[in-house]
């Protein structure tokens, strides 16, 4: 007589939790909100606008109570200056004059940014589909601007890599390598999404391979035309969002109607964990 029964893989799933980002490898204030469902699938990365804190965005994060999805809201780095209210900037937005500055410099912002993904991704092991990226106003650009500079690094990681590989194989075999080979040499690893509200690119890109990562920009008909156009010269998928309201001037979502083609957008790019106990069949004759 035949049995069956069930015996456990020997494949091991990840932690369901994530390991808390350190103080000491991120040089910003920030507050970090593990997923309130107990399983850290993703983690969302808020970065507030112009003359705001990290406080705020981190209620909203909360509030947004997205599943399997760990918080993580940053504080600009700067301080406006002159200002007695605790209100920041992720660079430097006015001139000596108090004017705004036509065109800033991201720089700064954007190696803070790149310390942090390296951070999520080697120490508290993210995997970079896992991080999406939330803006809004300043801190938009900094996340569109950030997935770039991300993608530019994939870009030249894996090229690197295959000209390694190549060598190697120059050296023990003349043949070249087939389209197999390529394809698992040059393995690119986007963010996993981007949300920019009312965020410009401050950059033109000019991208052999635009970024893999989804955007979608949500505004209120008030960007200038061909905006959208730069957009899609560095990602492959963009989604515009255009909203009415806010007397000539950009703003957060305020209503669930608002909110809604952002929540639907990240029922399509957030990933979900479906169970840790995988098992085989087994069969036995008593």
């Amino acid at each position: 007589m035949s049995d069956i029964h069930l015996c456990a893989s020997s494949v091991t799933s990840p932690p369901r939790r994530k390991q808390a980002p350190s103080s000491s490898k991120i040089p910003l204030t920030f507050s970090y909100l593990p997923s309130d469902d107990g399983t850290d699938e993703n983690i969302i990365i808020l970065l507030h606008g112009l003359g705001d804190s990290h406080i705020p965005f981190a209620k909203l994060g909360r509030s947004l109570n997205l599943p399997q999805t760990a918080v993580l809201a940053l504080r600009a780095p700067e301080q406006i200056p002159y200002l007695y209210e605790q209100a920041f900037q992720w660079y430097s937005s006015f001139d000596p004059l108090g004017d705004i500055i036509d065109h800033p410099n991201p720089t700064p912002a954007l190696e803070v940014m790149a310390k942090l993904l390296n951070h999520l991704t080697t120490d508290c092991t993210w995997p970079p589909n896992r991080i999406h990226l939330f803006g809004f106003g300043q801190g938009g650009s900094v996340a569109v601007e950030s997935s770039l500079a991300w993608w530019k690094r994939e870009l030249t990681r894996t090229k690197t890599k295959s000209k390694i590989e190549e060598v190697n194989e120059g050296d023990e075999d003349s043949r070249a390598p087939s389209k197999n080979e390529d394809v698992q040499l040059e393995v690119l690893r986007p963010l996993g999404s981007v949300v920019s509200i009312s965020g410009l690119l401050l950059s033109y890109p000019t991208l052999d391979t635009p970024c893999l990562t989804p955007l979608l920009i949500f505004h209120r008909a008030s960007l200038a035309k061909g905006v959208f156009t730069s957009f899609s010269k560095g990602f492959t998928r963009v989604q515009e969002v255009v909203k009415s309201g806010g007397q000539g001037e950009e703003s957060m979502p305020r209503s669930k109607d608002e909110w809604e083609p952002v929540m639907r957008f990240w029922s399509e790019v957030l990933g979900r964990r479906m169970g840790d106990g995988l098992y085989k069949v087994m069969s036995g004759t008593a």
